[in-house]
This record gives structure tokens, C-alpha cells and sequence, in this order.
């Protein structure tokens, strides 16, 4: 390994200790480079501290919630008596800070050079660049930018009070009477069904014609029905017009001149890309409207600069920002790898019934492809759905005649399924092949195996 310490000159610098900054900075370790991990936070970045972790520590809290209210369907006797806001914090820290400590221990025994602080580019030409935290200049001869991203907000709509975005929900000491949440996106659709789950009155603002509404319109259509069926309130093709708070709430008035009246507003428009005064455009790194536009290699404009994560177009999802980190440590240490394809990545709205999908839905495959065929298997054929009590489907879309292009699920725990929808998506499995493979009895996962044995025309658990 590279001696980076004494002259402050390293193989790589890397900007963001987030999913994508530090999966980079553990596999170029990996392989012998050097490394210097500049953050001014937190290593693990906003999914570990703010996004992921925190948010689906909050899913669990709401599926426990649920399942005592409803423990009496199952024979059980319970009762459940309410929500202790500041204990569900508590065991939610406990989760963010045992992981913050394990990654803190991976990063120190890999032999990283952490920099605390604030960093800007200073310089990013003849390959690689500089990098100036608090008057010291670290140099890379390659250089990573993976400042992450940011709750977006909207225009005249200012974050403060009774009007707060993600980061100020997760910190919340208790549970608001009514919220409104204005959008219907996977930040949206999650917090609502946790408030819903802990009691408050919810209604989603969205200004697109479905929730969800990147996923195929069949998960759209059946997330919308189970929302119903747990009194979520929404308004789709919808705009927000205005908000304005008062002592005792918060008015929120729409396009069509209605009024929503509530305690507390979300605003969950998605995130954008954390790039203005990070001195980018001052070194020539090419900016377009925050974002850092690369190529399939993730290489930026300027020599010896890539960008990872949120920081670069496409989908924003941890688990693409630790693929980046990996692609790019091991492209500079000259193997090669295969670049990441955003259509081949997995992706989890988890919501109850969570929704789970990879790969092309049924209008971007029919746009690509023309012909293609669909199946969509009931989980009420399936055993363990019905134990578990929850509704939804697994649709499958192939190529006319060709291998399967998309999965698309929805259910109570699917997210835990979309690990084999990957490997069908990706390594382009034909149904035929999926059919042949046994699935346990009785499982969830099951279900993937009777969608495929009906799109392979033998259909066993669900009609032809």
C-alpha cells in the first residue's frame, strides 16, 4: 500500500463518507491503495443517519403496532395502549448507533485515512485533484466525489415550525394528531403508513396521477386499494398551491381550491444532489442542475474524477451508491469490472404492504421491446401469504418469447423477495428456467415460482 500520510498525497480522495464514499474507500483498501475519506458528518452518510436505517426502524415499530391491534385476528389476546415516541427513538438509535460503530470499526482496521470536516475541490486537473479541508490540502491522484444528497423542498415553501421534511419527522417526540404529506413518492408513502400505523390522520398530496408512480401501475393501482382499506387519504393529479401556519396548525391549499386542515406537514418531494459550494464547477467538473453527469465508467468531464451515489443521475438508493463506490474503486485499480446498469437494481418502497420491483415495468418493456407478455399470480394461492394475512401480487414481464425483464411484487415483506428478482432480471432468465427451480412450501417466495410456472404456460397454484 501507498504511503499517503506523510505528504498528504493519496491514491485516492474521496469526498462523502456516505454508502457510496465509503464502499469505495473499503474496497480500494482491498486492493492495496491508499485512501483519505474526507466527511463532515457522520461516516454512513444519510442512509445510516437520516434515511434507511432510521425510516425502516420506524416500519418495524409501525408492523409491531399493527400487530397488536390486531392480535386478536390470530387468537391472540393483547391491547395495545399507544405509541411512546420518545422510547421508539431510543430503540431506533440503539440500531443507527450499534451500525455506526461497526462501520467506524471497518473503516479504522482497513487503514483509511478519516478527515473530519468540511471539504471543498480545490483543484481537479492532470488527473485526479485536491481536496481543502479547514486550510489543509489533501491530493488524490484520483478523486471521488460522493457528497450524497439532500431533502428537496419546493418553491415559496418554507421548511420551519409545523412544516418539516424527512429529517425533521425522524426526530419527532411524538406522534402528530393529523399530518399531510405532500407527495406520493417512496419518502411519502412510507412516512404515511407509519403515522397511520401510530394513529394520526393521514392524507398524501401527489401531484402525479398514482402513488408510486415509477413502479408499474399495477403495483400503483393495488398500493392505492390497500391505502384505502387502512383509511389513508390521498389526492393524485393534485398540486399544492399554498401552506400557511397559525398557532394551532397548519393550512394547506390546493390547485383545485380545496383546503386541508392538519398539525403537521411533510414535505417529500424527493432529494437532490448535494453539489453547490463544493467548488465542482470552480475546477471544471461539469455541474448540470446540481447533478454530476458521468459516463457508464463514472468518470466526470475532468480526468481522474468520478462521482458516485446520489450525486450522479438515476435512481437515489444506498445500495447503488455501495455498487458505485465498488465499480469505481476497483476501475482505478485496473479490473476492469462491469459498470452499473440503474435497470438491473432492486428497489424497496417499504410501506405496508411493501412493494418491491427490478427491471423494466410493463409500459417501459412494451416501449423497448413491442411485444411482451405479462403474468400476474394472486398471493391468494399463496399458503404463507394467507397465514400472514396480507393481499397483493408478483407480476412478471417478459420478452415476447424472450426472458423475464421485469418483476414486480406487492405484500406484506416482499422487499425480502426482491434478492431472487434480481438474479431472474439480471442474469435474463427465461420463466421456463425460473419454473424448473424448486420454492420452498410454504413461503412467500414460493409465489415468484408459481408466476413463473404460469408465465411458462403450467400454471399448479393459480388459474391459466
Amino acid at each position: 500500500m501507498a504511503d499517503g500520510a506523510a505528504d498528504n498525497t493519496f491514491d485516492i480522495v474521496i469526498l462523502g463518507g456516505g454508502s457510496g464514499g465509503y464502499a469505495c474507500a473499503l474496497r480500494a483498501v482491498q486492493l492495496g491503495l491508499s485512501v483519505a475519506l474526507v466527511e463532515k458528518g457522520k461516516l454512513g452518510g444519510t442512509c445510516l443517519h437520516n434515511g434507511c436505517i432510521p425510516t425502516k426502524a420506524l416500519l418495524h415499530a409501525a408492523e409491531v403496532a399493527d400487530n397488536t391491534r390486531e392480535s386478536e385476528t390470530f387468537g391472540v389476546k393483547a391491547s395495545f395502549e399507544g405509541i411512546d415516541m420518545p422510547a421508539v427513538n431510543t430503540y431506533k438509535d440503539g440500531v443507527i448507533e450499534r451500525l455506526y460503530k461497526g462501520l467506524q470499526g471497518l473503516i479504522k482496521s482497513g487503514g483509511i485515512t478519516v478527515v473530519e470536516g468540511e471539504g471543498k475541490v480545490v483543484s481537479a486537473e492532470g488527473g485526479g485533484g485536491t481536496v481543502e479541508v479547514d486550510g489543509t490540502r489533501y491530493t488524490g491522484r484520483n478523486l471521488v466525489l460522493a457528497t450524497g444528497s439532500y431533502p428537496r423542498t419546493l418553491p415559496g415553501l418554507e421548511i420551519g415550525g409545523r412544516v418539516v421534511t424527512s429529517d425533521e419527522a425522524l426526530g419527532m417526540s411524538e406522534v402528530p394528531d393529523s399530518v399531510v404529506i405532500i407527495g406520493g413518492s417512496v419518502i411519502g408513502v412510507e412516512f404515511a403508513s407509519v403515522w397511520r400505523s401510530f394513529g394520526s390522520e393521514v392524507t398524501i398530496v401527489e401531484a402525479l396521477p398514482n402513488l408510486v408512480p415509477l413502479e408499474d401501475p399495477a403495483l400503483s393501482k393495488l398500493l392505492e386499494r390497500a391505502f384505502r382499506k387502512r383509511k389513508i387519504a390521498f389526492k393524485t393529479g393534485t398540486k399544492f398551491t399554498g401552506v400557511e401556519q397559525t398557532d394551532n396548525g397548519v393550512t394547506v391549499s390546493l390547485e383545485n381550491g380545496d383546503t386541508l386542515e392538519t398539525d403537521l406537514v411533510l414535505v417529500a418531494v424527493g432529494r437532490g444532489p448535494r453539489s453547490e459550494g463544493l467548488g465542482f464547477e470552480e475546477a471544471g467538473i461539469t455541474v448540470d442542475r446540481g447533478w454530476v453527469p458521468t459516463d457508464e465508467r463514472l468518470r466526470t468531464n475532468v480526468d481522474g474524477v468520478f462521482a458516485v451515489g446520489d450525486l450522479v443521475p438515476g435512481l437515489q438508493l444506498a445500495h447503488r451508491g455501495f455498487a458505485h463506490g465498488i465499480f469505481v474503486a476497483e476501475e482505478i485499480a485496473g479490473l476492469d469490472p462491469m459498470p452499473v446498469v440503474d435497470s438491473g437494481i432492486p428497489r424497496v418502497t417499504y410501506c405496508e404492504p411493501e412493494v418491491a420491483s427490478v427491471g423494466l415495468t410493463e409500459p417501459q418493456a412494451k416501449e423497448k421491446y413491442g411485444e411482451v407478455e405479462t403474468v400476474e399470480y394472486n398471493l391468494g394461492g399463496n399458503g404463507k401469504s394467507q397465514i400472514l394475512a396480507t393481499a397483493g401480487v408478483v407480476k412478471l414481464v417478459r420478452e415476447k418469447d424472450g426472458p423475464i425483464v421485469g418483476v414486480h411484487m406487492i405484500g406484506s415483506r416482499f422487499g425480502e423477495q426482491i434478492g431472487e428478482g434480481s438474479l431472474i432480471v439480471n442474469w435474463e432468465a427465461y420463466p421456463e428456467d425460473v419454473a424448473q427451480f424448486i420454492h420452498a412450501h410454504p413461503t412467500q417466495n414460493e409465489s415468484l415460482g408459481e408466476a413463473a410456472l404460469a408465465l411458462a404456460g403450467k400454471p399448479l397454484h393459480s388459474h391459466a
